[in-house]
């Protein structure tokens, strides 16, 4: 481990603040747009997510950083060094597989010393180094083990190590934790951001759970179509979302579309398509809206009440639909009256609940909404 960090901060000398850097990078295949005109600086031992759905050419990016695809457009630069004529094995980057691509023939120890032996390392630093990746993802005791004898979470942390082994300046991951079950997934986004923190590598993962970049990343880069639609830290992308698809990839959100009525300093109002009057806080830095807009607003901002509060600028009347008791909270679904379907969440238990045939309201504060561009 304490070699994996001086390794990287010998690469740290180098000119440029950013150890990944994407210039109006396109990628086309067979005539269809896979990447549109990314641009993207990943600063040196930043955790950084690739998030969007199946399509959005998040592993196409990853791929033309590794060097396994050749951009058809655009520049991309590894710790200020153009790699436009350098091959996937001469960069100085190691990649993880969702498969985790281990040779079943050969042992744990094996598979780590494997990428080693191919550089001509020293047999006395190789066994250093392979023990120092075996401490370090706590698989000491399964040195002499086959791949087809592990766990799912197992093999992952053996391609970690195998990966580590050969000192990467930048780790990239493509769905490191896709193939594992739920509770195994959450406890190996423990295991990498220790890993992340420990070791001081950047790290560039691809992902579709946004629980899981939320959890691990600094920064995330959410895409859409082949193109980025924000890139900011977990809690900018969370509560601050650019555009609706950003707000509604991002956990779950409500979204109205309507006109805007009124500006001013304070607030903006927006009538939806359905009638309601949405009265959403405006931030000092936000700029003039157009004619359409969408309101966002989270399940958690949400009140739910049995009989109308005294004052309330956003008060809807509806009839609870569904409620799904979930551990922590409550998943409820109300119909407005005006026939839209509104999520929220509940601390109560499903029986603390309205019966489905009375009347119910919701409410929320301004500043608990956000206004888009439609």
């Amino acid at each position: 481990m304490l070699q994996a960090a001086s390794q990287n901060s010998d690469l740290s000398g180098r000119e440029s603040e950013f150890d990944v850097e994407l210039h109006r990078v396109f990628k086309v295949f067979n005539g269809e747009t896979a990447v549109r005109g990314v641009e993207v600086q990943i600063r040196r031992g930043e955790f950084f997510s690739i998030l969007g759905p199946s399509g959005c050419g998040k592993t196409t990016t990853l791929r033309l950083i590794a060097g396994f695809e050749t951009p058809s457009a655009g520049e991309i630069l590894i710790g200020g060094r153009s790699m436009t004529r350098v091959p996937p094995n001469e960069r100085p980057v190691n990649t993880v597989f969702q498969n985790y691509a281990l040779f079943d023939h050969m042992s744990v120890w094996e598979n780590i010393a494997f990428g080693l032996k191919l550089k001509r390392i020293g047999r006395s630093e190789i066994q250093q180094r392979v023990e120092e990746m075996l401490q370090l993802v706590k698989m000491e005791a399964f040195a002499n083990r086959y791949p087809k004898q592990l766990s799912g979470g197992q093999r992952q942390r053996i391609a970690l190590a195998r990966a580590i082994a050969n000192h990467p300046a930048v780790l990239l991951l493509d769905e490191p934790l896709g193939a594992l079950d739920l509770k195994l997934r959450k406890e190996m986004q423990m295991e990498l951001s220790n890993l992340h923190r420990n070791l001081g590598l950047t790290f560039v993962t691809v992902t579709h759970d946004q629980e899981e970049a939320l959890s691990m990343s600094d920064r995330i880069a959410v895409m859409k179509d082949g193109k980025i639609e924000q890139i900011g830290s977990p809690t900018e992308i969370y509560q601050r979302p650019r555009t609706p698809f950003v707000a509604d990839f991002i956990g779950e959100t409500n979204l109205f579309e309507g006109t805007v009525e009124h500006q001013d300093a304070d607030t903006i109002v927006v009538r939806s398509h359905s009638g309601l009057k949405l009265v959403v806080g405006r931030s000092p830095e936000a700029e003039p809206l157009s004619h359409h807009a969408v309101v966002s607003i989270r399940p958690e901002n949400i009140q739910l009440h049995g009989t109308p509060p005294e004052s309330a600028p956003n008060l809807y009347r509806g009839q609870l639909q569904t409620a799904m008791y979930l551990g922590t909270h409550t998943h409820c679904v109300i119909r407005l009256d005006s026939g839209e379907l509104v999520t929220l969440r509940q601390a109560s238990r499903p029986e603390d609940l309205p019966s489905p045939d009375s009347p119910v309201y919701l409410s929320w504060l301004p500043h608990q909404g956000i206004v888009l561009a439609a």
